[in-house]
């Protein structure tokens, strides 16, 4: 017997909510109200019988029933839209699909992208994020930016570029009511954290900074996404672990700053990732040409 599914729209709001930590954002992607968006979520929670948000300081988080939800969510969403496209495409030359994490592509990929569509007019490009790795196989993806250390069988791998740790901070924690001038003052502040690969940041930043590792441990703030984090920080509600390619643009406009000079390397960077087999087709070549090209220019 068929199990029963829950409400679509309920899904689809608890998807975009998820993803922003926002009713009111969620609502005005989906164009329909605040107050819908609740409804539709207070209602999936029944089907379900479990709670998928709490408020905590003003901000809205995911319970850990949530957490566990989403990434099925997220992945059969992403899998609606493959196949709708699947469907709805007569040529795939010109269509080219690539992979990426939801925080490198928001704060990264695309205030880059319109600079790729003018140089290349007639490719048109599909961003889809996911945080497991892509299954090429099945022919729905044409590339993705991967993070790591550039060892995947089968697969060609073209350097990006790599990142470095540091601590970033909205500008108004330096002279607030606990300035932040050396990195003993952590301490005395929020720390900001990610989940989802990045756990260790903090204490490796800490170790290598020669402070106590335990720091790390204090009460703070961890959000599943580096977006959302890179926003706490923005908000000013704490110190976050800053990785170059997520915070570089707000540090160049002001938004963030950079408390202390100590950074600390990664030991892996970001990849542009392709079978083989299809690594050489126009599309894929030009996309690959402009990417390195746009990191090699700063743009």
């Amino acid at each position: 017997m068929t199990g029963r599914l829950p409400s679509l729209n309920g899904l689809r709001a608890f998807e975009a909510a998820a993803r922003h930590l926002s009713f009111t954002n969620a609502a005005s992607e989906l164009n329909v109200t605040q107050t819908a968006i609740s409804h539709q979520i207070r209602r999936l929670e029944q089907e379900l019988g479990i709670r998928l948000f709490v408020r905590q300081n003003r901000a809205l988080a995911l319970t850990p029933e949530a957490k566990d939800y989403l990434p099925g969510v997220r992945a059969a969403f992403n899998d609606l839209r493959l196949a709708t496209d699947r469907v709805l495409r007569r040529d795939n030359d010109h269509v080219l699909t690539v992979s990426t994490l939801a925080s490198l592509a928001a704060k990264w990929l695309l205030p880059r992208l319109s600079a790729f569509q003018e140089a290349h007019p007639g490719i048109d490009v599909r961003i889809t994020t996911s945080t497991s790795l892509i299954d090429f196989k099945s022919g729905d993806v044409d590339a993705a930016i991967r993070y790591g250390r550039g060892h995947w069988p089968g697969l060609r791998a073209d350097w990006l570029m790599a990142d470095e740790l540091f601590p970033v901070c909205s500008p108004a924690l330096l002279t607030g009511e606990k300035p932040l001038r050396c990195p003993q003052d952590l301490a005395h502040h929020t720390l900001l954290h990610s989940s989802g690969g990045y756990d260790d940041d903090w204490r490796l930043w800490l170790t290598a900074a020669g402070l106590p590792a335990d720091i790390s441990k204090q009460p703070g703030l961890t959000f599943d996404l580096i977006l959302v984090t890179v926003q706490a920080a923005l908000d000013g509600l704490g110190v976050a672990m800053g990785r170059t390619s997520y915070v570089e643009a707000d540090i160049a406009k002001g938004r963030l700053v950079v408390p202390f000079k100590i950074a600390l390397p990664a030991d892996a960077g970001f990849y542009l990732v392709s079978p083989e087999a299809s690594a050489d087709q126009p599309k894929l070549a030009s996309f690959r040409q402009w990417l390195k090209a746009s990191l090699q220019n700063k743009t």
